[in-house]
């Protein structure tokens, strides 16, 4: 099985410190938290584009899709072997997926990273990563859903600015790419993020994509967040968030209405999120399904946890384990309007 498995190219220039043995890595101090923020370079046609899976096992006829979809893009994909096994549900052992993000850093021919796909699994590497590595080798790393660990914990150790988008596995929407292009390849200051018009009469009558304000107002902060499930499973570590004056977006997928409010409490309960400037909630998809008759719907759970904060916030941002996905810089100052549920960033979020 294993001579089967080939590169999709065969070789690709690796940096000396790449090549280290791992247990170097992870031996390297860890950088102390910064509050400098680091952009990374633009992509632009022709860059070589890393593809990772630092959580699930990916599927081999979902990861030459993804590679199809960065070839019409005009980019070169490349992924190390470690992509190619499984190691129970996980794409590879802790030790070797972690290897794989830091050599992606260190790699001087990889101009971008693209997480394949999702799935658990970052939480596990998180303190195998080399912040010091990443932090002089500052690139465009993109993905969702459990990627919000990888990405909130590498801004919050090397304020290296990341991105909350599509995965390999999801990057086929042209709504999703246009989105990453506009941030990540043709950045314009003060960029205005609108929702995706919906069309689809399935989802105009699925209560799950409705959009409304929860408590109307503007707020500016920093952009920070992602899946609610894995901003909770970061509450007490070395990477919990720090809300203080942000902009948080959260969203989550198959949880049903009485686990969403379980982990909203949580999150009112921690220790900054009830000092945020803004709340975007994505689309949770599949979570309006009640345990049992008279239960809360999804929305009146949105509304009685977050209408009290009196913070400015709505619900149904186009963002989530959805076709339609924004592309939402983590570390970037942004202004975003509740009312009219829009996003302007303050700043380009590449060099």
């Amino acid at each position: 099985m294993k001579s089967r498995r080939t590169f999709f190219r065969s070789f690709i220039g690796v940096s000396a410190v790449s090549l280290l043995p791992f247990s170097i890595f992870a031996n390297v101090k860890q950088n102390k938290k910064t509050t400098e923020t680091i952009k990374p370079k633009r992509l632009k046609k022709g860059d070589t584009i890393g593809l990772i899976a630092p959580g699930y096992a990916i599927k081999p006829d979902v990861l030459e899709k993804a590679k199809e979809t960065l070839v019409a893009m005009g980019f070169v994909p490349y992924h190390t072997e470690r992509l190619l096994w499984n190691h129970g549900y996980f794409s590879n052992t802790d030790t070797e997926r972690a290897a794989d993000v830091n050599e992606m850093f260190a790699n001087p021919s990889i101009d971008g990273i693209l997480c394949a796909r999702g799935g658990y699994g970052c939480t596990r590497i998180m303190h195998l990563l080399n912040y010091e590595l990443i932090k002089n080798n500052p690139k465009v790393l993109v993905g969702f859903s459990d990627i919000t660990a990888l990405a909130n914990g590498i801004y919050s150790e090397t304020g290296l600015v990341t991105f909350h988008g599509p995965v390999g596995s999801t990057l086929d929407n042209k709504y999703s790419i246009q989105q990453l292009e506009n941030v990540i390849i043709h950045p314009e200051h003060q960029l205005l993020i609108k929702n995706a018009i919906l069309e689809d009469e399935t989802l105009l009558n699925n209560p799950e994509f409705d959009r409304y304000t929860i408590t109307p107002g503007k707020a500016t902060g920093t952009l920070v967040g992602g899946s609610l499930t894995l901003i909770n499973a970061l509450i007490g570590t070395p990477h919990e968030i720090d809300f203080t004056d942000a902009i948080v977006f959260i969203e989550d997928v198959e949880e049903a209405p009485y686990r969403i409010d379980r982990m909203l409490t949580q999150l009112i309960q921690s220790a900054t999120f009830k000092h945020a400037a803004g709340i975007m909630v994505g689309v949770c998809n599949g979570c309006d399904k009640p345990a049992a008759s008279g239960s809360f719907t999804l929305r009146e759970v949105i509304l009685d946890r977050l209408k009290p904060l009196n913070i400015p916030a709505a619900y149904g941002m186009s963002f989530g384990h959805v076709k339609n996905n924004m592309t939402l810089p983590i570390g970037i100052k942004a202004t975003f309007d509740a009312d009219k549920m829009t996003l302007k960033l303050q700043e380009k979020a590449v060099l």
